[in-house]
């Protein structure tokens, strides 16, 4: 496979970020659903789309789940590799470059997808649409999906998107980012075959200091 290109540029390579990634805590709400995912035994390959320095993926793979994390940034991915040894948890875990809308799986292979603060970083609804399509691709029938994501309400009212795109705006990072409302992230996944968790519905975390406001909800692959 070619690899793919890691965005030697990237702010998400930088020492500092790699350092502050790497002993940041898990979600503590993906590790309680997590759980009781794994608890009921409908299956244990998980994808952890965007894993940066693996601090959801590493207490996964400890969890029992077999984790495969994906991520553009090769010091990320360093770092990830460097705490599954550590841990020896790498018979349940490995670490592989790629980007979010060029998945290395196969179909239907996965049953739990995570995408923890990456499809917010989509430049157009285009990629954002495609990294969607693609792991609803690799998500088995009724796979579970986590997702923590950039909220709409991060910018004031009157903030006008990019041109010509319906969620892609440059004005927290001067980068285009996404912000959807609930409702269009729940349209956007359900147009890719993501329907709600019964009872669970999507939390929203206000904006403090420079964090952006976030949606954090839990999935299923649709069977139809």
């Amino acid at each position: 496979m070619k690899k793919p290109n890691s965005r030697s540029g990237s702010p998400w390579n930088s020492p500092e970020v790699v350092a502050r990634f790497s002993t940041s805590p898990p979600n503590a709400e993906l590790m309680k659903f997590a759980t009781d995912e794994f608890q009921r035994g409908t299956g244990s390959r998980l994808l952890d789309i965007g894993c940066g320095a693996g601090c959801n993926a590493v207490p996964l793979a400890r969890m029992g789940w077999d984790v495969l994390g994906l991520d553009l940034s090769e010091p990320m991915l360093e770092a990830a590799t460097r705490r599954a040894e550590t841990e020896e948890l790498t018979s349940h875990l490995r670490f592989e470059p790629a980007p979010m809308e060029q998945l290395p799986v196969e179909n239907q292979s996965y049953d739990f997808i995570v995408a923890h603060g990456i499809w917010n970083l989509a430049r157009s609804a285009k990629e954002f649409r495609k990294a969607l399509h693609e792991a609803a691709r690799a998500a088995r029938p009724n796979a579970a999906l986590f997702v923590f994501i950039f909220s709409r309400n991060t910018l004031p009212a009157e903030t006008e998107p990019v041109a010509g795109e319906p969620f892609v705006f440059t004005e927290f990072s001067g980068a285009p980012q996404c912000f959807l409302t609930e409702a269009q992230l729940i349209e956007e996944l359900r147009s890719a075959g993501f329907v709600q968790e019964p009872g669970m519905p999507v939390m929203e975390y206000e904006s403090t200091g420079n964090r952006p406001a976030i949606y954090e909800g839990i999935f299923r692959r649709n069977n139809a």
